[in-house]
């Protein structure tokens, strides 16, 4: 075969290469420069076989054909850099790049940048939807303030509407839900007047007979001393 798929690595990059088995070692090295990066007068080439070493290609003249060697397709030509200059790493380590750095000042005061872009366009914060989004945040961490007070195991009452619409019960989970975003506080109530059993969408948060569970948020839940209302308290006995 005349030509051959070979391996070409080097410190910084690894590639496959078609060479002919009729190119010189001198028209290999220049094909190989601006694929490894090192001047053709640095190049030392060296013939592997499954990571095992072969042969050097050097020590021979720049006109020898690279079917002189015994290669075939496949194997790896591993490119040495012999500059005594070089800096290792100096095309990977990102370390050695320097950074342009431009202060929050100066960066709010351009005008092609992405900033001023999301500002001429209403983008982002820059949005109508940016305070309502805000305000979502905001309650949200008023619920987690409120929910700190709240523990599994506290009865409680929950205000579902005006005073007259309280029912009591007691608290069987605090935390975060895959239906809703923010803090809920699961509620079996003592009597059925909840909407499911603790589970919501397919996903179980605790456990308790079917209508007697409810969602709440925290700041409708207060805990304390809210022990079964007897139903039949005011009737004649």
């Amino acid at each position: 075969m005349s030509i051959l798929n070979v391996y070409v690595t080097s410190e910084n990059n690894s590639t496959e290469l078609r060479l002919s088995k009729a190119s010189t070692i001198d028209n290999i090295k220049i094909k190989l420069e601006p694929i490894t990066g090192i001047s053709p007068s640095f190049q030392q080439l060296q013939l592997f076989h499954e990571g095992t070493f072969v042969t050097s290609l050097e020590g021979h003249a720049p006109e020898t054909m690279l079917g002189a060697f015994p290669i075939e397709n496949y194997w790896t030509i591993h490119v040495i850099d012999t500059n005594p200059s070089r800096v290792k790493g100096q095309y990977n380590d990102v370390s050695l790049v320097e950074k342009f750095e431009l202060a929050d000042e100066e960066y709010e005061k351009r005008t092609d940048s992405v900033l001023a872009f999301k500002r001429r366009n209403n983008l982002g914060r820059f949005s109508d939807n940016a305070s309502d989004t805000s305000s979502v945040a905001s309650q949200n961490r008023g619920f987690e303030e409120a929910a700190k007070n709240i523990k599994i195991g506290d009865r409680c009452e929950v205000d579902v509407g005006g005073v007259s619409l309280k029912r009591r019960g007691t608290v069987r989970f605090v935390g975060l839900t895959e239906f809703q975003t923010g803090i809920w506080v699961g509620v079996q109530y003592d009597e059925p007047l909840g909407k499911n059993d603790g589970s919501m969408q397919g996903v179980r948060y605790f456990t308790c007979p079917p209508k007697y569970g409810s969602f709440v948020r925290p700041d409708k839940v207060q805990t304390g001393d809210f022990p079964e209302e007897d139903l039949f308290s005011d009737e004649d006995m």
